[in-house]
């Protein structure tokens, strides 16, 4: 073949036949599956085509003398793909944007959760034994002040400063985590 040349390619009966559907009921079936796909165009194009393959594949189905008119087969045809494809699509999970995907909170991972865990063990058996009953109580058991006082036997005042104090060591220990002590 010599540059400048191009094939032409003569269409078959097939493709007339196919071409003619597609003048003749693509408007109707387009109207139909848009409605069946909730306005989305794109889908509902892609449904026709699906459709109109279909009906490539089963020339049987056109050519059957058994009704006047292939508009219902068609219509039967473009119903049954549009409720398959909204099964489909309610089957997997919602596709997400990646608008949605930078948006997203961050969440720690099991292992920085463990390692974090970890590290604040250790700091915390660096504390006084004074100073680690009163951080124990208040932050780790939920205990109140009061609480906490009436539980160790000393003042509420005692019990703040203690807190305090163990607070302002684990800082120096834990730099890292200095943010979250606060």
């Amino acid at each position: 073949m010599t540059a400048g040349t191009t094939l032409s390619r003569v269409p078959t009966t097939a493709e007339h036949e196919l071409a003619a559907l597609q003048r003749e009921h693509g408007r109707p079936l387009f109207a139909l599956l848009l409605r069946l796909c909730d306005g989305d165009r794109q889908r509902a194009e892609d449904l026709v085509q699906e459709t109109l393959v279909r009906a490539w594949q089963h020339p049987e189905a056109l050519r059957a003398d058994a009704f006047d008119s292939v508009r219902p087969w068609l219509l039967t045809v473009a119903r049954r793909l549009a409720i398959d494809a909204r099964r489909a699509r309610r089957a997997r999970p919602p596709e997400v944007g990646d608008a949605v995907l930078e948006n997203a909170r961050v969440i720690a991972d099991h292992a920085e959760r463990s390692a974090a865990t970890l590290d604040v063990r250790e700091a915390v058996k660096t504390l006084t034994p004074r100073h680690r009953e009163v951080l124990v109580l208040v932050y780790f058991q939920g205990a109140s002040v009061a609480e906490a006082a009436a539980t160790l036997g000393i003042p509420p005042g005692t019990v703040k400063s203690r807190a305090y104090y163990a607070l302002r060591a684990l800082r120096r220990v834990l730099p890292g985590y200095a943010a979250d002590l606060r």
